[in-house]
């Protein structure tokens, strides 16, 4: 971390209830928290916007929505949890293998490489996003309303990894042990993870 944060044993208050928080939903201090350190506040408003778009669409989607935005990104840390996230919580170990053999999305099914590449369109540069882009996920079967959800998704998850980024925030070294080397490899696409 670039900047001075109070450490988990000094934290008093509403930053003692937002570590506890997170240790309670990780089994350990993310690094992430410390990030928002300064202003428990935000990541209250940040876990209850996240919250609602994670729990108002299809949470496969999200992952993969969230996957293509942080690699867009650059967000090493974003990418690894969230594929961790769609193997474990989605039990979806086939996608993250082919993504990692194939990390532009290509040998995915439709309309999963449709949403894949627009939400890393959207995170990377959304004033590229053309009529024809929102016709194509229509014709792969999504409502105007998932097309938005894609969108919510990947502009979200901006505001994160820049946060994250923004003030050197690496990886957790245990969500990173999480992954087989060769597979971990594939997920540094910025900053690398932290050490034990």
């Amino acid at each position: 971390m670039f900047i001075s944060v109070v450490p988990e044993d000094a934290a008093t208050g509403e930053l003692a209830g937002y570590y506890r928080q997170q240790r309670a939903g990780w089994g350990f201090l993310p690094n992430y928290a410390a990030a928002f350190a300064p202003r428990p506040d935000v990541a209250a408003a940040w876990n209850t916007l996240n919250a609602t778009l994670r729990d108002g669409m299809d949470r496969r989607r999200f992952e993969l929505a969230t996957i293509a935005a942080a690699r867009a990104l650059r967000s090493t840390y974003c990418t690894a949890a969230h594929s961790k996230f769609l193997r474990d919580v989605c039990g979806d170990a086939e996608t993250l293998d082919r993504l990692a053999a194939d990390p532009s999305g290509d040998t995915l099914d439709e309309p999963d490489r449709a949403v894949y590449r627009f939400a890393g369109r959207v995170a990377a540069d959304a004033s590229s996003i053309t009529q024809t882009d929102i016709d194509q996920l229509r014709a792969n079967g999504l409502s105007d309303a998932e097309i938005a959800d894609v969108v919510y998704a990947a502009a979200a998850r901006s505001f994160f990894t820049r946060v994250l980024d923004g003030l050197g925030t690496p990886l957790d070294h245990q969500t990173a042990a999480d992954f087989a080397p060769e597979l971990l490899s594939g997920m540094i696409v910025g900053r690398p993870p932290g050490q034990a």
